[in-house]
């Protein structure tokens, strides 16, 4: 019984140790992002002005554990998640040779990148999409893994070698950028839209409204050893 007793105790006292330093480090990588974010848009405003004053990029912040990226048409949504998750072990990353290594590997903080039309936040069209873009891994010793959309072009998928910088996080953000304003708008096919309900009506939902063509996310990398 004091076996069994002990062994529970360490395996909850290790955990939540290791899960308590992930969030601190994941909670100071959000602020890094944050402050990442301010510095781009203040930039890029600067730079737009000169062009055409009537194009808004603007930074929000909503709390402690989201903020926005407002330019043009678009809205990136970052997230941080407040819970530290661990992987199923079919993922690739579960099955590396680095996380095999220390069973405190197997536990991530986690950011999120969301892209959406800034209209549909904007007008509160609560049936738009969003598209999740990316998603960062943090671990104990502030390595990440990238997971994310093929348009993002960011091969970061080796988390024995990768250490955030701010560098790594500016990319992050202007690679997001990028995608969100080169995935384009397509109208719905007018078969979608030729009838609409009394409910949607008095609900004033925009059925016309166009949507983006969406993202592939390349979740299925081949798996990588190390």
């Amino acid at each position: 019984m004091e076996d069994r007793i002990e062994t529970i105790f360490e395996g909850l006292r290790q955990k939540s140790s290791t899960k308590q330093t992930i969030f601190r480090n994941t909670r100071d990588i959000f602020e890094q992002l944050r402050s990442c974010s301010i510095e781009l848009v203040d930039n890029l405003k600067k730079r737009i002005a000169e062009v055409d004053a009537t194009v808004v990029i603007e930074y929000r912040s909503i709390n402690d554990f989201e903020f926005h990226i407002k330019f043009s048409g678009d809205l990136l949504v970052f997230v941080m998640h407040s819970n530290v998750i661990t992987l199923p072990d079919e993922h690739e990353l579960m099955k590396s040779r680095y996380v095999d290594e220390d069973f405190r590997r197997r536990f991530f903080g986690h950011i999120m990148a969301y892209n959406f039309m800034a209209d549909s936040i904007k007008y509160n069209r609560l049936n738009d999409p969003g598209y999740l873009l990316g998603r960062v891994l943090i671990n104990i010793e502030n390595h990440f893994y990238l997971e994310g959309v093929k348009q993002l072009d960011l091969t970061y998928n080796d988390m024995a070698k990768n250490v955030i910088t701010e560098e790594t996080l500016r990319l992050f953000i202007e690679s997001a950028m990028v995608a969100s304003v080169n995935n384009d708008l397509v109208a719905p096919d007018v078969e979608e839209i030729r009838k609409i309900t009394v409910k949607q009506k008095l609900e004033e939902q925009q059925v016309s409204t166009p949507q983006k063509v969406g993202f592939s996310f390349s979740y299925q990398r081949k798996p990588n050893v190390y």
